[in-house]
C-alpha cells in the first residue's frame, strides 16, 4: 500500500494507535457506529460516548457516524486510498466491519504493544477483573486496596 487511509477504533484510542504511529500523516477516520454504540450487552453510557469523543478530539482523526464499513469506504474512496491499516481488535462487530471493508480494499492488520503482559487470559466483559490482574503488575510497588496497613 502506498497511500492508505488509516481506520480508528474505539478498541486503540490513543497516540500509541499502531496504524498512527506506521503512518504519521495520513487520513485516518472514527466511526460512532450503532451497531457498536449498542454493544453486544446492551447501549454504552453517555459517558463513555463523551470519553471516545473527548480521547478522538486529542487524535488527528475525522469524526463520522453511521455505518461503519460504509464509512470506512467512502473515506478511502474520497482520499484515492489504495488500502486501510487499523489496529488488531477484540471485539467480533469490528470483526464483522473488518471483513467488509478487506473484500472492498487491502486491509493490513497492526498488533498494538500490549498495555501489559498477563500471564493468563483475563476476563475482558467486566473492567474491573481486568484491572484486578493488570494493576498490580503496572504498579507492583503499590499495595491494592485489601493489602493497606
Amino acid at each position: 500500500m502506498d497511500c492508505p487511509v488509516l481506520w480508528i477504533h474505539a478498541e486503540a484510542l490513543g497516540p500509541a494507535n499502531p496504524a498512527l504511529l506506521a503512518h504519521p500523516g495520513r487520513p485516518a477516520v472514527f466511526v460512532f457506529e450503532p451497531g457498536l454504540l449498542g454493544g453486544a450487552a446492551g447501549p454504552i453510557s453517555l459517558k463513555r460516548i463523551a470519553f471516545l469523543y473527548e480521547c478522538l478530539l486529542e487524535l488527528p482523526v475525522t469524526i463520522r457516524q453511521g455505518n461503519g464499513a460504509e464509512e470506512v469506504l467512502t473515506f478511502a474512496d474520497r482520499h484515492r486510498a489504495d488500502g486501510v491499516v487499523t489496529s488488531a481488535w477484540v471485539d467480533p462487530q469490528l470483526g464483522k466491519i473488518a471483513a467488509i471493508v478487506a473484500a472492498a480494499l487491502p486491509l493490513q492488520v497492526l498488533e498494538p504493544e500490549p498495555f501489559v503482559d498477563l500471564p493468563q487470559p483475563v476476563d475482558l466483559r467486566r473492567f474491573s477483573r481486568y484491572w484486578r490482574s493488570a494493576g498490580p503488575r503496572l504498579r507492583p510497588d503499590h499495595a491494592g486496596p485489601d493489602e493497606h496497613s
